[in-house]
């Protein structure tokens, strides 16, 4: 049957198995939203406040259902904004699919009403946004396009594609019909791969795997599996840190910004990394330090998906051009000796990170000092009362440094993905990554966020009351740009510009959306709004005040400023 083609695309989604999308209706797309209100008893449409919000909420969905998250804006200005999502999964290796309505073809190179050339914005390349962009100007080819973008952003290293919908080819007439679902195509490596790496092992007595990336939870549990057939330690890398379970007895820590020193060490002592699914970008190497491009003095192993990350900044002993799910599975097929040479080594990893949970007391901090919390404490309550499948999101700022070092997490292992977090370094996602995860998944949704990250996307709240979404969202409020103001007192000490913030009241201003807004001025009154936020049937927003002298977790504010005094004087 004939149809037009806003009707078309819509359809074309909900075959390739998308249950809902994210965006910010505009006009130059009006028969896509007809055909979400056709089909809408199959795919839902979340219409929200900002459309960096919703390309952050298809990012999230995307990291939660390894299937591309779908966000759809309009031309322009509505690109533009969404394009923090879009950087956001190109970095994270996050599948999603950006859908643009566009000028109509007979306006097109004549800087139209908010035209912009989108591939040359979105620019595919290896420092782009986007791994594909595309402009569908025949609506027959609709059901080819979308296939293929759904292709593009699950094979090989995942990442967001982009589609442009001129205006007039939307509601042309088509009887063009879907291209069945797309599943991601898997790699394995060779026989000749695995002997390989079965030497390296054999030969190695201090070995490390560095954890992450895509898993499924079955490649998590058989990951497992074969770390305890070899009784090897591991590490998870930045903000994957649900890859493998943080209470298994040969966890060794989090590689990522603030990573325990004495890991740190472990890392550049190891003679055998394993590197499993991750890129090893900068954070994971504190700055390409832990391991020295382009030839590490430990020996390498580096398993990924894409075959252009290989080598592409590490020179690898072995190099491995596989999907996570597959390698795993093949590990299974290498049985280990009777007994391994790195058995203290292994022991001595856990016992490392186990004493990097026990918080020690900041330099220069006046614990009766006004705004004083026990952050420390409050990672403890969220351990104690969150139940173990809920996600965790966070945006950036140094308030996620607390989640990151004191908060243990389950793991893919237990079947569900557990953190959100933007290894871009995206401030702003924390708050629509939690209203995404609870809309897609139905748990508990925790956002942590900072005075700064919230107001980027705080509005999204009137987004999750309107389609029921319900998270609970823990407000640090240090009234300031946290993290810049460190680098700036580390740099240029005493000489602040730009980073203090004078903010609404938090807690009004969440009521005034739907939520509850609570205020905590100690570790007892947050357990308490914990426990209501738990069992409200609403979204809740808990607000703390904290020093500014509790900057990170393991120096003050002061004695970063007192250093680069002295540095200044010497």
């Amino acid at each position: 049957m004939s149809k037009i083609a806003g009707h078309l695309l819509v359809e074309c989604l909900v075959e390739q198995g998308c249950e809902v999308a994210f965006g910010v209706p505009g006009e130059s797309f009006l028969a896509v939203l007809d055909g979400f209100h056709r089909y809408r008893d199959r795919i839902r449409f979340v219409g929200c406040r900002q459309e960096g919000g919703a390309s952050f909420m298809a990012e999230a969905h995307g990291k939660l259902t390894r299937r591309p998250g779908v966000c759809i804006v309009t031309r322009g200005p509505g690109a533009t904004n969404a394009a923090i999502g879009v950087h956001t999964a190109f970095q994270d290796s996050t599948p999603m699919v950006l859908l643009i309505g566009d000028v109509g073809s007979d306006f097109r190179d004549r800087e139209a009403f908010q035209e912009v050339d989108f591939a040359a914005f979105f620019g595919p390349s290896t420092k782009g946004m986007a791994k594909r962009v595309e402009r569908i100007d025949d609506p027959h080819r609709i059901p080819e396009y979308i296939a293929r973008a759904f292709a593009t952003a699950m094979n090989g290293r995942p990442g967001p594609v982009v589609l442009v919908l001129p205006e007039d080819m939307l509601v042309q007439e088509t009887d063009a019909r879907p291209v069945r679902r797309i599943e991601a195509a898997g790699s394995a490596a060779t026989d000749r791969d695995l002997q390989r790496f079965r030497e390296l092992l054999a030969q190695s007595r201090r070995p490390l795997v560095l954890a992450g990336g895509a898993y499924s939870p079955q490649a998590a549990q058989q990951l497992q599996r074969f770390a305890e057939a070899w009784h090897l330690p591991v590490a998870n890398t930045f903000r994957f840190q649900d890859t493998f379970d943080n209470h298994h007895e040969l966890y060794a820590g989090d590689v990522g910004i603030g990573v325990n020193p004495k890991l740190a060490k472990r890392v550049q002592e190891s003679d055998l990394i394993i590197a499993l699914g991750a890129r090893l970008g900068e954070m994971t190497t504190s700055g390409y330090t832990l391991l020295q491009p382009p030839q590490p003095t430990q020996r390498l192993v580096h398993v990924h998906s894409s075959g252009e990350e290989l080598n592409r900044v590490y020179r690898a002993d072995l190099a491995i051009h596989a999907t996570m799910d597959s390698f795993v599975e093949q590990l299974a097929m290498l049985d280990p000796p009777p007994d391994v040479p790195w058995q203290s080594w292994a022991i001595s990893a856990n016992a490392d990170y186990l004493e990097n949970l026990v918080s020690e007391a900041l330099p220069g901090l006046d614990q009766s000092s006004a705004h004083y919390f026990d952050m420390p404490g409050l990672i403890g309550t969220l351990q104690k009362y969150l139940p173990a499948d809920a996600v965790l999101t966070n945006g950036a700022g140094n308030f996620a440094s607390w989640l990151h070092r004191y908060y243990r997490f389950h793991g893919l292992a237990k079947g569900h993905k557990t953190q959100l977090a933007p290894t871009v370094g995206a401030m702003g996602y924390g708050v629509p990554a939690g209203i995404a995860a609870n809309l897609v998944t139905g748990r508990v949704a925790f956002t942590i966020a900072g005075d700064g990250d919230f107001l980027m996307n705080g509005q999204e709240l009137a987004t999750a009351v309107q389609h029921g979404a319900k998270s609970i969202i823990l407000l640090v409020d240090n009234g300031m740009y946290g993290t810049i103001r460190m680098h700036q007192e580390r740099e240029y000490p005493q000489h602040v510009c730009g980073t203090d913030l004078c903010s609404p009241d938090f807690c009004s201003l969440a009521r005034s959306y739907g939520y509850e807004g609570i205020f905590a001025s100690n570790l007892k009154e947050f357990e308490q709004a914990l426990i209501r936020a738990l069992e409200n049937q609403s979204g809740t927003l808990i607000h703390i005040r904290l020093s500014a002298e509790i900057i990170s977790t393991r120096r003050s504010l002061s004695a970063i400023r007192k250093e680069a005094l002295h540095r200044q004087t010497d």
